[in-house]
Protein backbone atom coordinates (compact mmCIF):
# COMPACT_ATOMS: atom_id res chain seq x y z
CA UNK A 1 0.00 0.00 0.00
CA UNK A 2 1.63 3.65 -0.98
CA UNK A 3 1.55 5.89 2.01
CA UNK A 4 -0.74 8.42 0.42
CA UNK A 5 -2.92 5.44 0.29
CA UNK A 6 -2.87 4.91 3.78
CA UNK A 7 -2.77 8.93 4.48
CA UNK A 8 -6.51 8.90 2.75
CA UNK A 9 -7.49 5.80 4.85
CA UNK A 10 -6.21 7.64 8.36
CA UNK A 11 -7.94 10.76 7.39
CA UNK A 12 -11.28 9.13 6.88
CA UNK A 13 -10.83 7.54 10.03
CA UNK A 14 -10.25 10.43 11.85
CA UNK A 15 -13.19 11.95 10.48
CA UNK A 16 -15.11 9.55 11.56
CA UNK A 17 -15.43 10.95 14.73
CA UNK A 18 -17.79 13.75 13.53
CA UNK A 19 -20.25 11.26 13.06
CA UNK A 20 -20.24 9.90 16.58
CA UNK A 21 -20.43 13.60 17.78
CA UNK A 22 -23.41 14.57 15.80
CA UNK A 23 -25.21 11.36 16.99
CA UNK A 24 -23.80 12.84 20.75
CA UNK A 25 -25.28 15.91 19.94
CA UNK A 26 -28.51 14.37 18.94
CA UNK A 27 -28.52 12.50 21.69
CA UNK A 28 -27.87 14.91 24.12
CA UNK A 29 -30.37 18.00 22.88
CA UNK A 30 -33.39 14.92 22.56
CA UNK A 31 -32.24 14.13 25.74
CA UNK A 32 -32.68 17.32 27.57
CA UNK A 33 -35.82 18.58 26.20
CA UNK A 34 -36.92 15.54 27.21
CA UNK A 35 -36.09 16.48 30.55
CA UNK A 36 -37.60 19.83 30.51
CA UNK A 37 -40.52 18.71 29.21
CA UNK A 38 -40.82 16.14 32.68
CA UNK A 39 -39.86 18.97 35.04
CA UNK A 40 -39.99 22.34 33.70
CA UNK A 41 -39.09 24.15 36.58
CA UNK A 42 -35.41 22.61 36.63
CA UNK A 43 -34.78 24.00 32.75
CA UNK A 44 -32.32 26.51 34.01
CA UNK A 45 -29.90 24.07 35.24
CA UNK A 46 -30.84 20.90 33.07
CA UNK A 47 -29.43 23.98 29.90
CA UNK A 48 -26.21 24.95 31.63
CA UNK A 49 -25.24 21.21 31.94
CA UNK A 50 -26.69 20.71 28.55
CA UNK A 51 -24.52 23.41 26.96
CA UNK A 52 -21.19 21.70 28.97
CA UNK A 53 -21.79 18.82 27.67
CA UNK A 54 -22.17 19.73 24.01
CA UNK A 55 -19.37 22.31 24.54
CA UNK A 56 -16.84 18.22 25.10
CA UNK A 57 -18.89 16.76 22.56
CA UNK A 58 -17.63 19.09 19.80
CA UNK A 59 -14.43 19.12 21.17
CA UNK A 60 -13.84 15.67 19.93
CA UNK A 61 -15.28 16.37 16.61
CA UNK A 62 -12.55 19.33 16.49
CA UNK A 63 -9.57 16.95 17.59
CA UNK A 64 -10.59 14.36 14.40
CA UNK A 65 -11.18 17.13 12.18
CA UNK A 66 -7.47 18.42 13.49
CA UNK A 67 -6.02 15.11 13.72
CA UNK A 68 -7.25 14.40 9.84
CA UNK A 69 -5.46 17.93 8.43
CA UNK A 70 -2.56 17.21 10.08
CA UNK A 71 -2.92 13.62 8.12
CA UNK A 72 -3.52 15.60 4.99
CA UNK A 73 -0.44 18.01 5.47
CA UNK A 74 1.88 15.23 5.97
CA UNK A 75 0.56 12.78 3.46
Amino acid sequence: MESAAAAFIGMGLAAAGMAGSGIGLGYLFGKTIESIARQPGAEAQMTKYMWIGAAFVEAVALYGLVIAFIIMSKG
